[in-house]
């Protein structure tokens, strides 16, 4: 991990947004017969989206090669979304933790609220990042 070369302010915004697909839903994660999940837009995806959304905050304070990536999530899933309905995710930036970087984050459909808690990520060189994923391979 290294430091960023600008300072992150607290309070720091980031949001993402898309529309619940085929491939969001949870019953998309079926992998072999007797998988059943339902057709709902999965908490998988919410992370991600959530994940998105945190990157998109703190991105413009990063140096050239670096990037942040998730390490920790702690996440509630309170309610289904169904597809074809528009989910937005929002990150703030609530400052270092250690050597990482903390977020609370908050999910939402039309409805209102579907998910919320805290994520941390790390800032890291991308390309030594690669580098050490390739060595993993057998």
């Amino acid at each position: 991990m290294t430091d960023t070369t600008a300072e992150i302010p607290i309070g720091a915004r980031g949001e993402a947004s898309w529309i619940v697909q085929a491939e969001d839903l949870a019953s998309g994660l079926v992998e072999k017969e007797g998988d059943s999940f339902p057709a709902v837009f999965s908490t998988s995806r919410m992370i991600a989206l959530m994940e998105l959304a945190a990157a998109r905050a703190i991105a413009p304070y990063l140096a050239t090669g670096q990037e942040s990536v998730g390490v920790l999530v702690d996440i509630t899933h309170v309610s289904a979304t169904p597809p074809g309905a528009r989910v937005t995710a929002r990150a703030t930036y609530v400052g270092p933790e250690g050597k990482v970087h903390g977020f609370e984050v908050v999910a939402e459909d039309e409805a209102g609220e579907i998910g919320r808690g805290r994520h941390q990520r790390a800032i890291v060189d991308a390309e030594r990042l690669v580098r050490g994923a390739a060595r993993r391979r057998r």
